[in-house]
Order: structure tokens, then sequence, then C-alpha cells
């Protein structure tokens, strides 16, 4: 080649996003519009309705908010903590069992829970009738704690709720170094010492995410403070929408919503502060159980059965023998239209949520960047949303769009099209999809940060597009967790009361609302049939949780 020959080298151009990359921007911002539209919504001065909520019940919903949120996490920390660490590192009769059950809980709605425990212990309930059957005394001569109030719904909450803590501070202790633990025991503390001084500040940040998420769920909770007659904001969000009928104070309402849950999120960020706890080392053996004897094992029996008894056992039984004795009146011909339409939104919307979450999985895979993993935080932010706010966010933005479209077609046309979205399947599901995108995005980037990249490399050596390599060697390796965020999204789908009571059309009715009119109408009994039937639906996930747990940690034998 000459000397002062010159090559060209063609410039490259720089590859563009693909177009289902684009595309998870712009389920961004669907998932996002609820929430921006309440915040807009909530913007405009307030009206009449909303300056008597302000000077009358907003304190009240505040200050029950906040008494609920200190009693849940105090009851569900202390319960989910304790019974980690004690299945974790010591050994006594049924630990086996018990770590397992410790998990029941998650499949009963808190509603539900308290359903149960209100017909079980209310005036007219059997324990109280047995009582003043047995000592002969009349009503207001004896003492009983009184079940709706505040620190009933509290307990209720708790008992369901506790699982979340349990689950991470299980993984954190048993991820701990043993050397730590070990050195704690020879300097003369007991169990209960090396906990608190020890395994607790390691397990901090589990401990935080898990009281955190139960105080979210707290937060979004309807049936159960409902019924316990507790005024919090979201019974004044179902109340200014259906009662007072003023959606821009409903707004307000949510807005202000969404301000609690975000200073709980900076809460639980800023507790941890600067602080970090670390192991001295990661080569360690496995923890070794204590052998509880005694006393102590039958303490430890009780601590760790106590939740699952009141959390699981008690409202499942009464549900169960109320099912028995009285069950729902319905015919199966008019009772199956609950559960085929729970079923079915709970299929569509699981579905969807899946090829969304594949879709935002997958693209920041293919195309990382800092705005596509952007994209992908933003789409899973409605599941730390309650869903009353949801769905007032949901049908703001829907209902301008019907009357806008409506008042064109009657200048133009001359023709009504009334209300084509809101109040419809289409706008339920799509509330369930923005409060439940979340979950299967987790599930999804989970399974997928388990396939290794050279994988899908080799496939591109040898010729396959990034898309083809995707649908040909991820996809198939990644079904399982596919199959898992369909599972959870479907089991809270056919949970979910708030966003269902305010979106859904008027002639639809699901096993959730099913159970909450009959609840509200003091028929207790006859809602145990569709409230076993969703727990029995809650089961199913809990199997899958427990075989995984199982394979990925074995317990100190």
């Amino acid at each position: 080649m000459p000397s002062d020959s010159v090559i060209f080298a063609r410039p490259q151009r720089r590859r563009s996003a693909p177009i289902w990359a684009r595309a998870s921007w712009i389920v961004a911002a669907a998932i996002a519009a609820p929430i921006v539209a309440v915040l807009v919504t909530a913007a405009v001065p307030g009206g009449a309705v909303w300056r008597h909520i302000w000077a009358t019940t907003l304190p009240e919903m505040l200050g029950n908010s906040l008494a609920l949120m200190v009693l849940v996490a105090m009851m569900a920390g202390s319960a989910g903590a304790v019974s980690a660490w004690l299945v974790s590192t010591c050994a006594f009769r049924g630990r086996v069992v018990l770590e397992v059950a410790l998990l029941l809980p998650l499949a009963m709605p808190a509603y539900v829970c308290g359903y149960a425990y209100v017909w079980l212990l209310e005036i007219s309930g059997p324990v109280q009738a047995t009582l003043r059957e047995t000592t002969g005394l009349r009503f207001g001569q004896y003492w009983f704690p009184e079940i709706r109030s505040l620190p009933g719904a509290a307990l209720m909450l708790a008992m369901v709720l506790y699982p979340y803590v349990y689950l991470l501070c299980r993984g954190a202790f048993l991820q701990q170094s043993v050397c730590l633990v070990e050195a704690s025991r020879t300097l003369g503390h007991g169990l209960s010492r090396t906990f608190f001084h020890v395994a607790l500040p390691l397990a901090r940040p589990a401990l935080a995410a898990g009281v955190a998420l139960a105080l979210m769920e707290t937060l979004a909770d309807f049936g159960t403070v409902q019924h316990f007659a507790v005024r919090t904001f979201t019974t004044g969000i179902y109340e200014a929408w259906f009662g007072l009928g003023d959606r821009g104070a409903a707004a307000q309402l949510a807005a202000a919503l969404i301000g609690c849950v975000t200073l709980l999120l900076l809460a639980e960020r800023a507790s941890r502060g600067d602080r970090r706890f670390y192991p001295t080392t990661t080569r360690h053996p496995p923890l070794r159980a204590v052998e509880l004897r005694g006393w102590r094992e039958a303490l430890a029996i009780l601590a760790c059965g106590s939740p699952i008894l009141l959390g699981f056992v008690i409202p499942g039984g009464v549900l169960l023998w109320l099912m028995v004795t009285v069950g729902d009146p319905l015919s199966p011909s008019r009772f199956l239209p609950f559960a085929t339409n729970s079923l079915l939104l709970a299929a569509v919307t699981a579905v969807l949520a899946v090829l969304v979450a594949a879709m935002l999985g997958w693209a920041v895979r293919l195309h990382p960047s800092r705005v596509q993993r952007a994209a992908n935080r933003i789409a899973g932010l409605g599941y730390a949303v309650p869903g009353s706010v949801i769905a007032v966010g949901t049908l703001v933005p829907f209902g301008l769009f019907d009357n806008a479209l409506d008042a064109w077609m009657r200048a133009n046309v001359g023709v009504s099209t009334g209300l084509l979205l809101s109040g419809t399947m289409v706008a339920l599901i799509f509330a369930y999809l923005v409060r439940f995108l979340g979950v299967a995005l987790g599930a999804v980037e989970s399974g997928l940060a388990r396939i290794k990249p050279s994988l899908s490399d080799a496939a591109r050596v040898l010729g396959r597009r990034p898309g083809q390599a995707a649908r040909e060697v991820e996809l198939p390796l990644a079904r399982g967790a596919l199959a898992t965020a369909a599972i959870l999204v479907f089991v809270d789908t056919m949970k979910e009361l708030p966003a269902t009571l305010i979106v859904r059309p008027f002639d639809l009715d699901t096993l959730a609302v099913r159970v909450h009119s009959l609840a509200a109408d003091e028929r207790l009994a006859e809602a145990s049939t569709a409230a076993l039937l969703i727990v029995a639906v809650g089961l199913v996930p809990l199997a899958l949780l427990t075989r995984g747990i199982r394979g990925r940690h074995r317990s100190p034998g």
C-alpha cells in the first residue's frame, strides 16, 4: 500500500433504540398518568367540600393514619423479626412446620380477616354470647375489648402483613456471618442480647424494608378500616367521590395520601442514614442452631405460633365454619358470575402485565441506558401508590377524554357518544395494570438477571439478531419468572378492593365486592363463601414461594 494513500472509514451511525424499547417510554408515561392527573387536579383551588373536609375530618384522617402506622409497625415488625430469628437460629419441635406456616397469613386479605373477627368477637358473636351464658352477666356488666376500634384494625393489618418483615429478615439472618454470632455468645451474651445487639443491627435494612412494605399496605387499606369505623385517607377518598360527589376533593385527598407514601419512603431511607453494618468475612460455615428445651422451647413455639393462629387459623376456621353452616344464599348459577368476573379480570390483567413487564425487562437488557432504566422505575411506581389514588387518577383523565369526545361528536356529528372508557372494564383493567405492573416487573427483572449474557452473545455470534436471541434463547429460560409474575399479579388483582369499588362498572361485581357489600350489611356469614375463594386463590403463589424458599435457604438443623 502506498505511503500517501488515505483510508476513509465510513462513520458508523449510532444505533437507535428498537421500536419496542421506545414503546417502553410510552408505557411508563401511561402508567404515571394517573398519578400526574391526581396531582394536577389537586392543584386546583378546593371548593366548599374540600374546605369542610379541611376544617372537620382531615385532622382525624391524618391522626388515625399515623396511629395505624405506628401500631402496625410495632406489631408487624416485632412479630416478623422475632419469628424469623427463632426459626433461623434455634432448633425446637415444630420449627420445620412453623417456618413455612408463618407465610400463611399472606393469603388472607386484611379485610377478610377483619370481617371474621368482627363476627366472632362482637356483642352478638359467639365469644361474648358464651361469656354471658357461662357467667350469667348481662352486657355492660363485664369488660370486653372493642374489636371495632383503631387498635383492632391495627391488629388485623399487622397479623396479615408481618410476613413481609419475616421474609426479608429471615433472608438477612441466614446470610449473616456465624463468626459474629458465635463471638457474641462466647462473650456471655444469650440469644436475646445477641439478637438485639448483633443480628438485628445487621438486618436493619431488611427490617426497615419489610416494615415499609407493611406500612404502604396499611395506607392503601380500605375494607378493614371502613368496617372497623376508622376514618383514614382511603375512606375519605371514597366518601368524597361517592358520598359527596366532589371529584376535586377526592383528588386532593388522594394527593395528600401520595404525600404520606412519599414521606414514608423518604423516612425509611433516612432511618438508615450513612450507617452500614458488614460482616468481617464472607467465608464462614452455616449458622449452627441452638437447641431449646423446656420453657424456652414452649416460649419459642408460642412466639412463632401466635401470629399464625391470629392471622390465618382463627379467621380461616371462622370462615370455613360459616360457609358450612350458612354460606352464600345465592344459587350456584347466580353466584358463578362473581367468580367469573374476578377470574376474567385477574387473568386479563396478569397476561397484560406480563407482556408489558417482559417488554420493559428486555428493553433495558438489550438497550441499557439511564433513560430506559428510569422508564422501568416509573412503570413500577404504581405498586407504591394506594389503589384508591390510582382509581381517582384513572377516572379523571378518562372522564375528561369521554366528555371532550362527546362534546365534539355532538357539535360536529349530532351524536352523543356517552362514556366510552369511564366506568368500563377497560378503565378497571388499566387501573389494575397501573397498580400491579411493578410486581410483574420485579419478577421478570429478577428472572432475567439470572440468565448469563454469554448465552445471548453466543446466539448473536451464530447470526441471530437481538430480538431473535431474546425470543429463542432467553425467553425459554425466563418462563419460570414470567409464570411467577403472572401468578402474583393474578392473586393481587383478585384481592384488590378500593380500585374495584371506585372504577368498576355499575353492573359488574367481583368476589371482593361481594364480600364487601355483604359485610357492609352485617351479613358476614353469607360473605364467607366468596371470602374463602379469595383466600384459596391466594394460597397458590404461597405454595410457589414456599418451594422457592426451601430451595434457596436450608434452615440450620
